[in-house]
């Protein structure tokens, strides 16, 4: 059963109603939302009814996140010329697969007599 954020006010007003297990990503990120606009942590831990680690737990994550997203960049040339490494790689392990695929239909010497 998923719970809006409404539903589960009204739910932590009333504690015989058993709170969820499982948070949804929308949930979470909505909560955090609230931490990351300024309510106060303990407020939003008493209105939900999660311990504060928890909501700090999902808000470092989603710090950690943006951190991540800002950092990555399009267009890094160390990851271009990494790119065109292992495509190099790629075309030489395929250009050495099919040089010993022809040796050993052809053995590696002719065994014959020259042409003169």
């Amino acid at each position: 059963m998923e719970l809006d954020a409404e539903d589960h006010t009204q739910e932590s007003n009333n504690r015989s109603l058993p709170q969820p297990k499982r948070w949804s990503a929308r949930k979470k990120s909505q909560v955090v939302l609230r931490l990351l606009r300024g309510e106060s942590i303990d407020s939003v831990s008493r209105e939900i009814g999660l311990p504060t680690y928890v909501l700090d737990e999902w808000r470092q994550q989603v710090v950690q996140g943006m951190e991540f997203s800002l950092k990555n960049r399009d267009n890094d040339p160390l990851s271009n010329e990494f790119n065109k490494a292992m495509k190099k790689i790629g075309e030489l392990s395929m250009e050495n697969e099919l040089l010993k695929e022809r040796c050993r239909k052809q053995g590696p010497l002719h065994l014959g007599r020259s042409k003169k």
